[in-house]
Protein backbone atom coordinates (compact mmCIF):
# COMPACT_ATOMS: atom_id res chain seq x y z
CA UNK A 1 0.00 0.00 0.00
CA UNK A 2 1.45 3.50 -0.85
CA UNK A 3 2.66 5.45 2.03
CA UNK A 4 0.58 8.98 2.99
CA UNK A 5 3.50 9.87 5.63
CA UNK A 6 7.46 8.71 5.00
CA UNK A 7 9.45 9.18 7.69
CA UNK A 8 13.46 8.18 7.85
CA UNK A 9 16.30 8.60 10.56
CA UNK A 10 14.47 11.60 11.80
CA UNK A 11 16.45 13.66 14.35
CA UNK A 12 15.65 17.53 16.14
CA UNK A 13 17.68 18.67 18.92
CA UNK A 14 17.02 21.38 21.40
CA UNK A 15 20.60 22.65 22.84
CA UNK A 16 21.89 19.42 24.29
CA UNK A 17 18.55 17.93 23.73
CA UNK A 18 18.31 14.75 21.20
CA UNK A 19 14.62 14.95 21.47
CA UNK A 20 13.51 13.18 18.51
CA UNK A 21 16.67 10.82 17.80
CA UNK A 22 17.03 8.55 14.12
CA UNK A 23 12.85 8.11 13.61
CA UNK A 24 11.67 5.87 11.16
CA UNK A 25 8.28 4.76 10.09
CA UNK A 26 5.44 4.77 7.16
CA UNK A 27 1.76 5.64 7.43
CA UNK A 28 0.07 4.00 4.78
CA UNK A 29 -2.74 5.82 2.51
CA UNK A 30 -5.95 5.62 4.24
CA UNK A 31 -4.59 4.19 7.95
CA UNK A 32 -4.93 5.63 11.40
CA UNK A 33 -1.42 5.54 13.41
CA UNK A 34 -0.48 6.14 16.58
CA UNK A 35 2.49 7.52 18.32
CA UNK A 36 1.68 6.43 21.95
CA UNK A 37 4.16 8.10 24.85
CA UNK A 38 4.34 10.27 27.88
CA UNK A 39 4.75 13.75 27.56
CA UNK A 40 8.19 14.42 26.59
CA UNK A 41 8.66 11.38 24.52
CA UNK A 42 9.13 13.55 21.39
CA UNK A 43 5.36 12.67 19.60
CA UNK A 44 4.45 16.40 19.30
CA UNK A 45 8.13 17.49 17.90
CA UNK A 46 7.69 14.87 15.54
CA UNK A 47 3.91 16.62 14.30
CA UNK A 48 5.80 19.36 14.51
CA UNK A 49 8.22 18.66 11.91
CA UNK A 50 5.88 16.53 9.67
CA UNK A 51 3.64 19.83 9.72
CA UNK A 52 6.36 22.26 8.40
CA UNK A 53 6.77 23.66 11.98
CA UNK A 54 10.13 22.82 12.87
CA UNK A 55 12.81 21.94 10.55
CA UNK A 56 14.69 18.82 11.27
CA UNK A 57 18.04 18.57 11.71
CA UNK A 58 18.84 15.45 9.82
CA UNK A 59 16.39 12.44 7.91
CA UNK A 60 13.71 12.46 5.49
CA UNK A 61 10.26 13.30 6.09
CA UNK A 62 7.76 13.04 3.48
CA UNK A 63 3.31 13.70 3.27
CA UNK A 64 1.52 12.58 0.30
CA UNK A 65 5.33 12.16 -1.72
CA UNK A 66 6.30 15.84 -0.61
CA UNK A 67 9.64 16.79 1.41
CA UNK A 68 8.53 18.44 4.16
CA UNK A 69 11.55 20.72 4.26
CA UNK A 70 12.35 21.37 0.20
CA UNK A 71 8.16 21.30 -0.37
CA UNK A 72 6.97 22.86 3.28
CA UNK A 73 4.31 25.17 1.00
CA UNK A 74 2.95 22.05 -0.79
CA UNK A 75 2.66 19.93 2.23
CA UNK A 76 0.80 23.08 3.91
CA UNK A 77 -2.02 23.10 1.60
CA UNK A 78 -2.88 18.94 1.98
CA UNK A 79 -2.65 18.69 5.91
CA UNK A 80 -4.92 19.11 8.64
CA UNK A 81 -3.55 19.97 11.99
CA UNK A 82 -5.00 20.36 15.42
CA UNK A 83 -2.05 20.85 18.09
CA UNK A 84 -2.26 20.60 21.98
CA UNK A 85 -3.39 23.97 22.27
CA UNK A 86 -5.94 25.74 20.77
CA UNK A 87 -4.92 27.79 17.38
CA UNK A 88 -8.64 29.78 17.25
CA UNK A 89 -8.98 33.43 17.38
CA UNK A 90 -10.61 33.87 21.00
CA UNK A 91 -12.32 37.04 19.56
CA UNK A 92 -14.14 35.61 16.59
CA UNK A 93 -17.03 33.37 16.83
CA UNK A 94 -17.11 30.09 16.43
CA UNK A 95 -18.33 30.38 12.70
CA UNK A 96 -16.32 33.26 11.97
CA UNK A 97 -13.11 30.83 12.90
CA UNK A 98 -13.89 28.29 10.65
CA UNK A 99 -14.37 30.53 7.68
CA UNK A 100 -11.31 32.50 8.35
CA UNK A 101 -9.56 28.79 8.32
CA UNK A 102 -11.34 28.34 5.17
CA UNK A 103 -10.10 31.17 3.47
CA UNK A 104 -6.17 30.72 4.80
CA UNK A 105 -6.59 27.29 2.52
CA UNK A 106 -7.43 29.49 -0.20
CA UNK A 107 -11.06 28.13 -0.54
CA UNK A 108 -13.73 30.33 -2.29
CA UNK A 109 -16.15 32.14 0.44
CA UNK A 110 -19.84 30.35 -0.08
CA UNK A 111 -17.53 27.03 0.15
CA UNK A 112 -15.53 28.32 3.36
CA UNK A 113 -19.07 29.36 5.00
CA UNK A 114 -20.78 25.89 3.87
CA UNK A 115 -18.03 23.44 5.04
CA UNK A 116 -17.99 26.22 8.66
CA UNK A 117 -21.43 25.65 9.35
CA UNK A 118 -21.67 22.11 8.23
CA UNK A 119 -18.78 21.38 11.21
CA UNK A 120 -20.07 23.45 13.86
CA UNK A 121 -23.18 21.23 13.40
CA UNK A 122 -21.29 17.85 13.13
CA UNK A 123 -19.09 18.98 16.24
CA UNK A 124 -22.15 19.89 18.36
CA UNK A 125 -21.42 23.45 18.20
CA UNK A 126 -24.39 25.49 16.32
CA UNK A 127 -25.78 27.02 19.02
CA UNK A 128 -22.58 28.75 20.16
CA UNK A 129 -21.97 29.73 16.55
CA UNK A 130 -21.99 33.48 16.68
CA UNK A 131 -20.46 33.74 20.15
CA UNK A 132 -16.82 34.89 20.51
CA UNK A 133 -15.01 31.44 20.90
CA UNK A 134 -13.33 33.00 24.67
CA UNK A 135 -16.29 32.18 25.87
CA UNK A 136 -16.54 28.57 25.06
CA UNK A 137 -15.42 26.06 27.65
CA UNK A 138 -12.40 24.40 27.35
CA UNK A 139 -13.87 21.46 25.63
CA UNK A 140 -15.85 23.14 23.16
CA UNK A 141 -12.53 24.99 21.66
CA UNK A 142 -11.20 22.01 21.69
CA UNK A 143 -13.57 20.61 19.42
CA UNK A 144 -13.56 24.26 17.62
CA UNK A 145 -9.82 23.46 16.85
CA UNK A 146 -10.38 20.34 15.75
CA UNK A 147 -13.21 21.55 13.10
CA UNK A 148 -10.89 24.28 11.88
CA UNK A 149 -8.36 21.85 11.11
CA UNK A 150 -10.78 20.04 8.44
CA UNK A 151 -12.38 23.20 6.89
CA UNK A 152 -9.99 22.43 3.73
CA UNK A 153 -10.97 18.20 3.72
CA UNK A 154 -7.33 17.09 4.07
CA UNK A 155 -5.96 14.31 2.71
CA UNK A 156 -3.30 14.17 5.88
CA UNK A 157 -4.59 15.12 9.34
CA UNK A 158 -2.26 15.77 12.35
CA UNK A 159 -4.07 15.38 15.40
CA UNK A 160 -1.88 16.14 18.40
CA UNK A 161 -3.42 14.40 21.79
CA UNK A 162 -6.96 15.85 20.33
CA UNK A 163 -8.84 14.45 23.34
CA UNK A 164 -7.08 15.69 26.31
CA UNK A 165 -9.18 17.52 28.67
CA UNK A 166 -12.12 16.42 26.60
CA UNK A 167 -15.46 14.94 28.58
CA UNK A 168 -16.04 11.29 27.57
CA UNK A 169 -18.96 12.06 25.07
CA UNK A 170 -16.99 14.41 23.47
CA UNK A 171 -14.38 12.53 23.66
CA UNK A 172 -16.22 9.60 21.97
CA UNK A 173 -17.32 11.87 19.30
CA UNK A 174 -14.18 12.99 17.96
CA UNK A 175 -13.01 9.45 17.86
CA UNK A 176 -16.18 8.79 15.65
CA UNK A 177 -15.03 12.13 13.68
CA UNK A 178 -11.91 10.40 13.31
CA UNK A 179 -13.05 7.00 11.97
CA UNK A 180 -15.48 8.99 9.45
CA UNK A 181 -12.65 10.73 7.64
CA UNK A 182 -10.40 7.58 7.70
CA UNK A 183 -13.46 6.11 5.79
CA UNK A 184 -13.63 8.64 3.41
CA UNK A 185 -10.12 8.34 2.43
CA UNK A 186 -7.90 10.67 4.72
CA UNK A 187 -4.96 9.51 6.91
CA UNK A 188 -4.87 10.40 10.10
CA UNK A 189 -1.47 11.00 12.48
CA UNK A 190 -2.68 10.81 16.36
CA UNK A 191 -0.35 11.05 19.01
CA UNK A 192 -1.70 10.03 22.34
CA UNK A 193 -0.82 9.31 25.86
CA UNK A 194 -4.39 7.40 26.09
CA UNK A 195 -4.15 3.84 25.86
CA UNK A 196 -7.40 3.09 25.09
CA UNK A 197 -7.58 5.68 22.56
CA UNK A 198 -5.04 4.58 20.61
CA UNK A 199 -6.27 0.61 21.20
CA UNK A 200 -9.48 1.83 19.93
CA UNK A 201 -8.17 4.01 16.60
CA UNK A 202 -4.80 3.33 15.36
CA UNK A 203 -4.09 0.50 12.75
CA UNK A 204 -0.59 0.62 13.71
CA UNK A 205 0.90 1.95 16.89
CA UNK A 206 4.48 3.05 17.44
CA UNK A 207 5.33 3.29 21.19
CA UNK A 208 8.05 5.96 22.14
CA UNK A 209 10.25 6.84 25.12
CA UNK A 210 12.74 9.71 25.19
CA UNK A 211 13.18 10.08 21.46
CA UNK A 212 13.40 6.54 20.18
CA UNK A 213 10.29 4.50 19.28
CA UNK A 214 10.83 0.97 20.81
CA UNK A 215 8.44 -0.73 19.91
CA UNK A 216 6.01 -0.53 16.73
CA UNK A 217 3.06 -2.99 15.58
CA UNK A 218 -0.41 -3.51 15.15
CA UNK A 219 -2.34 -2.63 19.15
CA UNK A 220 -3.05 -6.74 18.98
CA UNK A 221 0.42 -8.17 17.57
CA UNK A 222 1.80 -5.46 20.83
CA UNK A 223 -0.67 -7.32 23.19
CA UNK A 224 -0.02 -10.56 22.03
CA UNK A 225 3.65 -10.41 22.78
CA UNK A 226 2.66 -10.20 26.60
CA UNK A 227 0.85 -13.65 26.04
CA UNK A 228 -2.43 -13.97 26.25
CA UNK A 229 -3.09 -13.50 30.42
CA UNK A 230 -2.10 -11.30 32.53
CA UNK A 231 -2.51 -12.00 36.21
CA UNK A 232 -3.06 -8.65 38.26
CA UNK A 233 -2.02 -8.93 42.47
CA UNK A 234 -2.76 -6.17 44.87
CA UNK A 235 -0.78 -6.29 47.94
CA UNK A 236 -1.46 -4.40 51.10
CA UNK A 237 1.73 -2.72 51.28
CA UNK A 238 4.66 -1.96 49.42
CA UNK A 239 7.05 -4.24 51.33
CA UNK A 240 5.01 -7.26 50.98
CA UNK A 241 4.50 -6.11 46.61
CA UNK A 242 8.55 -6.27 47.02
CA UNK A 243 8.42 -9.94 48.97
CA UNK A 244 6.11 -11.08 46.32
CA UNK A 245 7.53 -9.96 43.40
CA UNK A 246 10.99 -11.64 44.43
CA UNK A 247 8.49 -14.70 44.87
CA UNK A 248 6.60 -14.85 41.87
CA UNK A 249 9.78 -14.61 39.40
CA UNK A 250 11.18 -17.47 41.35
CA UNK A 251 7.74 -19.44 41.61
CA UNK A 252 6.96 -18.88 37.70
CA UNK A 253 10.24 -17.74 36.13
CA UNK A 254 8.64 -15.60 34.52
CA UNK A 255 9.26 -11.04 35.61
CA UNK A 256 6.59 -9.27 37.80
CA UNK A 257 6.01 -6.17 36.79
CA UNK A 258 5.61 -3.80 40.41
CA UNK A 259 3.70 -0.82 40.42
CA UNK A 260 3.41 0.27 43.45
CA UNK A 261 2.00 -2.17 45.75
CA UNK A 262 0.50 -3.76 42.80
CA UNK A 263 2.19 -6.95 40.60
CA UNK A 264 1.43 -7.16 36.99
CA UNK A 265 2.47 -11.34 35.56
CA UNK A 266 2.18 -12.05 31.54
CA UNK A 267 1.89 -15.61 30.34
CA UNK A 268 0.67 -17.40 27.52
CA UNK A 269 0.31 -20.31 30.33
CA UNK A 270 -1.55 -18.33 32.73
CA UNK A 271 -3.53 -21.55 34.45
CA UNK A 272 -0.20 -22.65 35.49
CA UNK A 273 1.26 -19.30 36.16
CA UNK A 274 -1.90 -18.60 38.21
CA UNK A 275 -1.42 -21.63 40.29
CA UNK A 276 2.38 -21.32 40.92
CA UNK A 277 1.44 -17.69 42.00
CA UNK A 278 -1.12 -18.25 45.09
CA UNK A 279 1.12 -21.02 45.70
CA UNK A 280 4.00 -19.43 46.19
CA UNK A 281 2.25 -16.83 48.25
CA UNK A 282 -0.29 -18.80 50.26
CA UNK A 283 3.66 -21.18 51.72
CA UNK A 284 5.08 -17.49 52.33
CA UNK A 285 1.99 -16.14 54.75
CA UNK A 286 0.91 -13.61 51.62
CA UNK A 287 -2.59 -13.13 51.46
CA UNK A 288 -3.19 -10.86 48.46
CA UNK A 289 -5.91 -8.35 48.30
CA UNK A 290 -6.85 -8.22 45.13
CA UNK A 291 -6.59 -10.64 42.35
CA UNK A 292 -7.49 -10.56 38.69
CA UNK A 293 -7.10 -12.15 35.57
CA UNK A 294 -7.82 -10.49 32.00
CA UNK A 295 -6.31 -10.27 28.43
CA UNK A 296 -3.36 -7.52 28.05
CA UNK A 297 -3.77 -4.07 26.99
CA UNK A 298 -1.49 -1.50 25.68
CA UNK A 299 -1.24 -0.07 29.16
CA UNK A 300 0.61 -3.59 29.89
CA UNK A 301 2.74 -3.34 26.76
CA UNK A 302 3.69 0.36 27.75
CA UNK A 303 4.65 -0.78 31.39
CA UNK A 304 6.33 -3.52 30.00
CA UNK A 305 8.70 -1.90 27.56
CA UNK A 306 9.32 1.56 29.72
CA UNK A 307 8.86 0.53 33.03
CA UNK A 308 6.15 3.36 33.62
CA UNK A 309 2.44 3.87 32.97
CA UNK A 310 0.66 6.09 30.74
CA UNK A 311 -1.92 8.14 31.20
CA UNK A 312 -5.89 6.85 31.27
CA UNK A 313 -9.01 8.35 30.02
CA UNK A 314 -10.17 7.54 33.80
CA UNK A 315 -7.48 9.95 35.08
CA UNK A 316 -7.21 12.75 32.83
CA UNK A 317 -11.49 12.99 33.66
CA UNK A 318 -10.69 13.47 37.00
CA UNK A 319 -8.34 16.25 36.71
CA UNK A 320 -10.62 17.85 34.37
CA UNK A 321 -13.63 17.71 36.42
CA UNK A 322 -16.05 18.82 35.64
CA UNK A 323 -15.64 22.29 34.30
CA UNK A 324 -15.49 21.14 30.19
CA UNK A 325 -18.95 19.06 30.51
CA UNK A 326 -20.35 20.29 27.28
Amino acid sequence: MESAIRVQGLVKHFGEIRAVDGVDFDVPTGSVFGLLGPNGSGKTTIVRMLSTILHPDAGVAQVLGRDVVHQADEVRYLIGLAGQFAAIDPNLTGAENLRLAGRLAQLPGRVARERAYALLDRFQLSDAADRPARTYSGGMRRRLDVAAALVQRPSVVFLDEPTTGLDLQSRNELWEMIRELVANGATVLLTTQYLEEADRLADRVAVMSEGHIIASDTPAALKAQLGNTVIEIGLASNDEATRAERLVTQATGLKADREGTVLRVSSADGTRVLLETVRALNDNDLKPETLTVREPSLDDVFLSLTGKKTITADDDLASVGSRDRR
